[in-house]
């Protein structure tokens, strides 16, 4: 970054100054503590910690509040955070079939093992503006009663078990898992990296992807077999000791999206797999996730990549909002002497063009007279 005018630093300074005003507002308005926003913008959180890849509930707070809302700015700060943490090792892959679940429906099955359950959701709300919430009213408990626990079963073992669908795969013992945090992106990927790059990608662009298969580009059919969201568990393996040691829970949505497959020269009918798992509640990220990675598999299946959302370097490379946001910002910066050799170079071509067009109508003039 360049300042071509004296008092640029000042200028910024000041800059700082006004933007921590506006960012605390008027004075006579509490300010906001992170515990609030934790508990009563839990959604939001989620989303900064999805795609900031740090789950870190209170430094995800801190981050909306520094960046005033902002998300991306938000998801920026925890990126810029994250790279100054030391990295201890990598946990055990969760199991998500263990998960202690609030929520959990299938639109494939309707009676399922362990049954479905709402949780909590807007699915079934008006969207209606509600008044009451302006007057700060009090909430009702919710509902509770006593049940034992039951196991609920993943909806795609169910179709395994008749062999309609592709099964899960092993990873190999020896597999050590990409970073892309830490290793920069090739391509073609594997998938485990193409996985980690759409569970931190922006959810709208992601959501406008997964929409544009359903509308017809790389149309694949699809159902929900699954969302499931609740809290998982950690384990460490340490070389010194001879058991994984449980490092706590944390919340993560889990989508299995199931899609109806024709076919091909690599694979007979069957149904075929999109997978999504992102920190936190964001059950349409984990979907819209869901719908990308099956349509990235395309060459995997033998199908034609004929849609943006088929092409792998099309949707990594432009599903990161940071990143993005970088390229698209960074045009705010002085750009004065690339601006001015442009400036030169359109003089110097409109003085051409008008030279020729003048030539041409001198010609037609001395046509005419003769």
């Amino acid at each position: 970054m360049y300042v071509a005018v004296k008092g640029g630093e000042a200028a910024i300074r000041n800059a700082h100054k006004l933007l921590a005003d506006r960012r605390r507002g008027d004075r006579s308005v509490p300010a906001l503590r992170l515990d609030q926003i934790v508990e009563q913008l839990a959604l939001g959180v989620d989303r900064v910690m999805s795609e900031g890849s740090l789950y870190d509930r209170e430094l995800a707070a801190l981050a909306i509040v520094q960046a005033r809302g902002d998300m991306i700015e938000a998801i920026f700060l925890v990126r810029a955070y994250r790279t100054t943490l030391p990295r201890f090792g990598y946990t055990r892959a969760i199991d998500t079939g263990t998960m202690l679940v609030e929520r959990r429906v299938s639109a494939t099955y309707k009676d399922l093992p362990g049954g479905q359950l709402l949780g909590p959701t807007f699915d079934y709300t008006h969207r209606l503006l509600d008044p009451e919430l302006a007057a700060g009213g009090e909430v009702a408990e919710p509902e509770q009663r006593a049940g034992e626990a039951e196991a609920m079963p993943r909806v795609s073992a169910i179709l395994a078990r008749e062999g309609l669908i592709e099964p899960d795969g092993d990873m190999p013992g020896d597999h050590t898992p990409g970073d892309i945090t830490r290793e920069p992106l090739e391509f073609p990927m594997a998938r485990d990296i193409r996985l980690q790059a759409l569970s931190r990608g922006d959810e709208g662009f992601l959501l406008a992807l997964g929409y544009s298969t359903q509308r017809g580009y790389a149309r694949n059919h699809p159902f929900v077999g699954e969302v499931r969201i609740g809290e998982v568990e950690l384990e460490l393996d340490v070389p010194e000791l001879p058991f994984a040691v449980p490092l706590g829970s944390i919340r993560v949505t889990e989508c299995q999206m199931v899609n109806q497959f024709k076919g091909s020269a690599k694979a007979p009918p069957q149904f075929t797999r999109g997978y999504g798992l992102v920190f936190g509640q964001s059950e349409r990220k984990a979907m819209a996730m869901a719908l990308c990675d099956r349509a990235l598999r395309a060459s995997e299946l033998g199908e034609d990549v004929i849609a943006a959302a088929q092409d792998e370097e099309f949707v990594i490379s432009h599903s990161d909002n940071v990143q993005a946001t970088g390229f698209v910002e960074h045009l705010k910066l002085p750009h004065y002497v690339d601006f001015q050799a442009e400036l030169d170079l359109v003089r110097r071509m409109r003085a051409e063009h008008d030279a020729r067009e003048n030539a041409g109508k001198a010609e037609e003039k001395r046509q005419a007279a003769e």
